[in-house]
C-alpha cells in the first residue's frame, strides 16, 4: 500500500460506512435517487475521500483541516438518516446500524485530528505499517 491513508484504520471504516450506505440506498425509491440518494452517497463517500485527499503530501494543518471535513460529512451522514427514516425509507434497525457506525468513525477521527493538533509540521504524522 503505497499512500498513508490505506494505513489508516479509521480510512478503512470510512469506507466500509460508504459500502453501507450503497447498500442501505439500493431499497430506496427511485424518486429519492437525485435527492436524498445522492446526498446520503456523496456525504458517506466525503468521509473517506477527505481523509485520503488530506493526509498524502499535506501539511499537519492541512490534514487537521481535511480532517475537520470529514467529520462534518460523517455529521451529514446523520442528519441524511434522520431523514430517510422520517420519510420512511429507513426502518429503526438499518437506522441504529448506520447511527453507530458513523458515530463511532466521527470519534475516531475526532481523536486522530486531536493526536495531531500540537505536533509541528517537521514531526509530521507517521503511521506505522
Amino acid at each position: 500500500m503505497p499512500f498513508k491513508f490505506e494505513k489508516l484504520e479509521v480510512w478503512k471504516e470510512s469506507v466500509e460506512l460508504s459500502y453501507a450506505v450503497h447498500q442501505l440506498t439500493l431499497s430506496f425509491p427511485k424518486d429519492e435517487l437525485y435527492v436524498l440518494i445522492a446526498q446520503l452517497k456523496r456525504a458517506a463517500d466525503s468521509v473517506s475521500l477527505n481523509i485520503a485527499e488530506g493526509s498524502t503530501g499535506q501539511s499537519n494543518a492541512e490534514f487537521r483541516k481535511f480532517l475537520g471535513y470529514s467529520i462534518r460529512s460523517g455529521i451529514e451522514v446523520i442528519g441524511c438518516i434522520y431523514l430517510a427514516k422520517k420519510r420512511s425509507l429507513l426502518g429503526d434497525s438499518d437506522f441504529n446500524k448506520v447511527y453507530a457506525q458513523t458515530d463511532l468513525m466521527v470519534k475516531r477521527i475526532q481523536a486522530l485530528r486531536k493526536s495531531i493538533l500540537n505536533q509541528t509540521d517537521s514531526g509530521r504524522l507517521t503511521v506505522n505499517s
